[in-house]
């Protein structure tokens, strides 16, 4: 497809799957932001995170700590807007056919929007077991992976289809 119409039908094409990937995208862009506000902390670029006023909830003692720091030799955050970005990346790339037309991209998109799920998961229950608290941030974050997976399914189930029925 050339760049003029793909740039149509991003911006301008009405159709249950760009739909779809619009808000996946948007949600992936929450978690970057997401990522950012604790990058910032994390790499002393502002001192503190203001946290609403919940049980539970610390993510200045929990983005400080050990568990924060232990992958890679660097800041999880920094690790989380990359990844997001990936989901946003995979969300918004090809055209309205894309599950016909392209189906290894929706199925790359559904299989990094269950692995955000599943390691966003992974990752707070690890927050709470070293910390006994939870980050917010990382928990909105967590929110947009979940609400996700149901989003991406119908997109990825057509383009599995489509790739079936090709054999």
């Amino acid at each position: 497809m050339n760049p003029a119409q793909l740039s149509r039908e991003l911006r301008l094409a009405h159709t249950p799957d760009l739909h779809r990937r619009r808000w996946i995208l948007g949600l992936s862009l929450l978690g970057t932001a997401m990522g950012q506000a604790v990058a910032l902390y994390q790499t002393g670029i502002i001192r503190r995170l203001p946290d609403p006023p919940l049980p539970g909830v610390d993510s200045n003692k929990v983005d400080a700590s050990e568990y924060a720091y232990k992958r890679f030799q660097t800041p999880d955050a920094l690790m989380m807007i990359v990844s997001y970005g990936v989901t946003a990346w995979l969300a918004g790339a090809g055209g309205k056919d894309r599950a016909t037309d392209m189906p290894l991209l929706p199925i790359a998109m559904g299989l990094k929007v269950l692995g955000d799920a599943a390691f966003a998961a992974e990752l707070g229950r690890e927050e709470w077991q070293e910390n006994k608290a939870l980050c917010a941030y990382c928990q909105v974050a967590t929110v947009a992976s979940l609400v996700s997976i149901p989003l991406a399914f119908p997109e990825t189930r057509r383009a599995l289809s489509t790739l079936l029925s090709r054999r």
